[in-house]
Order: structure tokens, then C-alpha cells, then sequence
């Protein structure tokens, strides 16, 4: 249940109604809690008005982070219907398939965006488009309705809100559903944590198709009162200006953005701003403490698994390199062929872990969770809640006095700048390339955060890199992090007994295999080959940022 005996997110949309204090900000753009409710209950009305009888009460969003989205997700609790947040980096053929999988009969867009709807089949799919004069007379008609007026289904707490997205090694997208309740009683949980109140103002520029910007930033702001701003993208360089526009208090991140906060030159008036809190993901505890030095902000880490299983929350004492203690549940650490629990892990002087192989197993919560499940994948429901566990798919290990410490992905997700992707789906397309006899994808480390993109290739051939490049360029289902960093060439592929490809042995030797390995700079369009000198630069950067361990050799 969330704040004040709300267990729904359409209860604490209505408690916005005639409240005049600041409720969505945008550059150009500020709007009072009632009128954030009022632009709710309009778009809740339309969107009832346009759902074929019979249809799934969903709502497909195709935005940046304008201010749009968040009333689109007010419309949707009112109206008893779940938004499909769609991401923007995907192309062609594999978007339309998250619409279509997810059954939206509304997509609702901008026209920056509209070019990637180009050629794609929606059949039976309403398209509007926002920042238009069509769209503005659409709404126009509903100015008048109040929240309650239109529901396309019952509201309660079991009601679908959320569809989003999470990639795994078998291919196409999960959607994660997400219930009213469930988010209701996440925002208010996560408020009473970080000890959020309503007279601040949640900064809002990680991308609001994520569940992290909607269950970690948005549903706070809407259980505790405070005013949400808005940043259409992410911009390092911005962020600062926008915290001091807005007044901001607490912001979410995920992946390296904290990195690239950090890359950006220095100022005497770092300072110089209200944000007392960040919170999320990846940022990792020697940039996190550089962040506090130099902008006065403490960053909280936490662990949460994209569909809600199974969470870890950063305590006081929490050792370097941990991520922290279980957030409620019945957490273990297991092997993941029999279930038996893994050893506590054993640690040298320098800290360096002794006894990985018997350490090291599959996170899963043996208790109670709010895993609510995937929209129409039974197959993949039912892996995840094997024998009445919740399995994260993710690997840690923990140590002797409780504390969790990630060591990876069981599977052959990669998740590159706080995306998860599917070593399957990029493959697929590598493999069109017709001088590409055999293709495989895997993880590397990135040297800050995450993984980074590497794909072994055997070819009919020398290597083209411009040739390669080009065919990337070329293919529009390829997303705007799928392209391999590295690339390495190698005379056939290496295979297990059983004639898989032996993924372990590619990830373990990773870029330091000597000739053969082409890379893609940062910044950099094309491909060359990786020298000694690149090399050498490369360790230093995993030095620096403690992550050298993570190589092969």
C-alpha cells in the first residue's frame, strides 16, 4: 500500500486534483499538480474513446522523456490501462514487433521520432502524434473530464500499468508487467528509504521507457507530492544547468551516466545547486565517492532485477565492491543446476576473491516476491519461477557477513550503457553479412561500468572494414548500441563437445588475443586494428576505474 492508505497509482493521480502547487516541469513549461491531473483524466478519456471494443486497454509510448510521457502514464492508472513503453533504439522490424506483441491499438508518438514508424507494419495500430495541431484538437474535445469519468477496465490494485521491456540471451524483448499496486507500494517504499519528501523536485533524465526512471523517480514524486522535471535526453553537459533551473533535489541514473558526468569539465561552482540525493545503478563505489567530492552529492546503489523479484539495497558498512545486503526477501546464492547454496566467499589481503568456483552461483529469492510476470510468454514466466523460486538470472556471490557482490550474467545478455541486450538478435544480423561464415556475440567488460559489445567472426575472406562498417550502417533493425567495440577474426569457430559455441573461452580471452582483433574507438565511425598502444591504454582505464580483474589476461 503507498502513502496515506493509496494502494493504486490512479489514487494518487486523483489526489493531484485541484492542488495548485508545481506538479511537471519542462524547459518552457511548468504545470500545478491539478493540471497534471486534469491532462490525465483528458488523455485517459481519449484513449477509452479510441480502444476497439474488446481490445487490450493498452497504450504503446513512443517519446522522449517530453512532458507527454508522464501524463500518458497518469492517463493510463485513471483509465485502468497499461502503458508499453517503447524504446527508441530499436529499428524496423523488431519495433514493431514491441508494439505488436504487447497489443497497443495506440501508439502514441512525436515527430522526431515518427521517421523510425517509417514502412513498418502496425496493422489496426491508431498513431498520434503529440507536437501537432492535429493531436492538440483531438484533446481538445475532452478538456472537460475529470478523473473517474472513463476507465477502459476496473482499477484496483492488481490492475496491468506497466509493460516494459527486458532483454534476455533467447532473442526478442520480455515484457515485465508491472501492477498499480505494485508500483503504488514501490514509490512509497523507496520514499520512506531515501527519505524523499514533497517539497522536492525529482529530476527526470534517465529515459522513461526504463523502469527505472518510472518505478525509482516518477511514482515517488507521485506518492510524496513532489514536483517531477523533466530532460527530453540524457546531457551530461545540461545536467548541471537543468538542476539549477529547476531547483532539483534527487535524481536517478543508470549504466555509466554518472561517468559522463564526471567526464565533464570541472567548475568552481560544482556546488552550487539544491540536489541532495542520487540514486540508482552501475555507478560504481570509486566514481560514486568521486561524484560526492565533487558535487556534494551522496549516490545510493542499489540492485533490482528489471521485473521485481529480487532487490539489494547499499547499507552503512557496506564493504567496497559490494553492492549491499537483501532488500526484503528470502535471498540466496545457489548453484544454479542443483540449487545447493554456494559457499561464503573467502577473500585475500588485498581483496581479491580466494574461492570463485565454489562461491559464485545464481541470485534467487526462495521467499515471497512481486515478480508479477511477462505479457503473453508463459515459456519464459515459468524459467524465471522454477521451482518456486524467483531466479534473477544474474550472478553474485556473499560473503560471510551477508553482504552480495555481482559477478555477472548467467546467460548471454550484454547490457551496454544501461541497456540489455541479446547476443541472439545481434548475431542474427551480423550473420547477413555475406562474407560473415560464422558468427558469435558476447560480453566484455566495459572499463567502467557493464559490458561492451565483441563479436567473433569467421569469414570467407580477410577482414573489410569499411565493407564492415558499411553493412552496419545499412541494416535498420541494428539498434544504437548493438555495433560491435571489438571485433576479432578467428580461423573457425570454438566449440564445446556438444557443438556449442564455446562462449566461455571467447569472453575469457576477451580483446587480449593478440593479432586479429579490430576495434571501433569511441567517437570513432570505422574500424582498425587494435595496437599494443591501444592496448596498454585500455588496461590503464580498467586500472583506474578498479576493473582490471575482469580481464581475461
Amino acid at each position: 500500500m503507498g502513502a496515506d492508505g493509496a494502494d493504486t497509482a490512479a489514487e494518487l493521480v486523483r489526489r493531484m486534483w485541484g492542488d495548485g502547487r508545481t506538479g511537471l516541469r519542462a524547459h518552457g513549461l511548468t504545470l500545478t499538480r491539478h493540471e497534471v491531473a486534469a491532462g490525465a483524466a483528458a488523455r485517459a478519456a481519449l484513449l477509452v474513446d479510441l480502444l476497439p471494443p474488446g481490445a487490450e486497454p493498452h497504450v504503446g509510448v513512443l517519446l522522449d522523456n517530453t512532458p507527454e510521457f508522464p501524463l500518458w502514464l497518469g492517463a493510463a492508472a485513471l483509465a485502468g490501462a497499461a502503458v508499453a513503453g517503447v524504446n527508441p533504439t530499436r529499428r524496423g522490424p523488431e519495433l514493431a514487433r514491441d508494439v505488436l506483441h504487447t497489443d497497443c491499438r495506440v501508439l502514441v508518438t512525436e515527430r522526431a521520432l515518427l521517421p523510425l514508424l517509417d514502412g513498418l507494419a502496425l496493422p489496426g495500430v491508431r498513431v498520434l502524434v503529440t507536437d501537432t495541431e492535429a493531436y492538440a484538437t483531438l484533446l481538445a474535445g475532452y478538456a472537460g473530464a475529470r478523473p473517474g469519468d472513463a476507465v477502459a477496465a476496473p482499477v484496483g490494485p492488481g490492475s496491468r500499468l506497466l509493460l516494459y521491456f527486458t532483454s534476455g540471451s533467447t532473442g526478442a524483448p520480455k515484457a515485465a508487467l508491472c501492477t498499480q499496486g505494485r508500483l503504488a507500494a514501490a514509490g512509497a517504499s523507496l520514499a520512506r528509504q531515501l527519505e524523499l519528501s514533497g517539497d522536492g523536485v525529482h529530476y527526470v533524465c534517465m529515459p522513461l521507457f526504463h523502469g527505472n526512471a518510472v518505478i525509482a523517480n516518477w511514482a515517488p514524486a507521485l506518492v510524496t507530492g513532489a514536483a517531477v522535471a523533466l530532460r527530453s535526453r540524457f546531457s551530461a553537459s545540461g545536467f548541471l544547468a537543468d538542476v539549477r533551473e529547476f531547483g532539483a533535489t534527487y535524481f536517478t541514473y543508470v549504466g555509466r551516466a554518472v561517468q559522463y558526468l564526471l567526464a565533464t569539465p570541472e567548475g568552481p561552482d560544482d556546488r552550487d545547486h539544491a540536489l541532495r540525493l542520487g540514486f540508482g545503478t552501475e555507478a560504481g563505489a570509486v566514481d560514486a565517492e568521486r561524484f560526492r567530492r565533487r558535487f556534494g552529492v551522496p549516490l545510493v546503489e542499489g540492485y533490482g532485477s528489471s521485473e521485481g523479484g529480487a532487490a539489494v539495497q547499499r547499507t552503512p558498512g557496506t564493504p567496497a565492491g559490494a553492492v549491499g545486503r537483501a532488500a526484503g526477501g528470502d535471498l540466496a546464492v545457489v548453484d544454479p543446476e542443483t540449487g545447493e547454496e554456494r559457499e561464503a566467499a573467502r577473500f585475500s589481503a588485498s581483496g581479491r576473491l580466494l574461492n570463485g568456483d565454489a562461491a559464485i552461483g545464481e541470485l534467487v529469492n526462495r521467499g515471497a516476491n512481486p515478480f508479477e510476470g511477462y505479457w503473453r510468454n508463459p515459456e519464459a514466466e515459468a524459467e524465471r519461477r522454477r521451482g518456486g523460486w524467483y531466479w534473477t538470472g544474474d550472478l553474485f556471490f556473499r560473503d560471510a557477513d551477508g553482504f552480495l557482490y555481482f559477478a555477472g550474467r548467467t546467460d548471454d545478455r550484454l547490457r551496454v550503457d544501461s541497456e540489455n541486450l541479446a547476443a541472439a538478435v545481434i548475431e542474427a544480423i551480423l550473420a547477413r553479412w555475406e562474407r560473415a561464415a560464422g558468427v558469435a556475440v558476447y560480453a566484455v567488460p566495459d572499463p567502467v561500468a557493464g559490458d561492451q559489445v565483441m563479436a567473433a567472426l569467421v569469414l570467407d575472406g580477410p577482414f573489410a572494414p569499411e565493407a564492415f562498417a558499411a553493412f552496419l550502417a545499412a541494416q535498420p533493425d541494428l539498434g544504437t548500441k548493438m555495433a560491435p567495440r571489438f571485433v576479432r577474426v578467428v580461423p573457425r569457430m570454438p566449440v564445446t563437445a556438444t557443438n556449442k559455441v564455446h562462449r566461455v573461452g571467447l569472453r575469457r580471452e576477451g580483446f587480449l588475443v593478440g593479432e586479429g582483433v579490430w576495434w571501433r574507438p569511441p567517437g570513432e565511425p570505422g574500424y582498425r586494428e587494435l595496437a599494443a598502444d591501444d592496448v596498454a591504454e585500455l588496461r590503464a582505464r580498467y586500472e583506474e576505474a578498479g576493473r582490471a580483474d575482469l580481464l581475461g589476461r
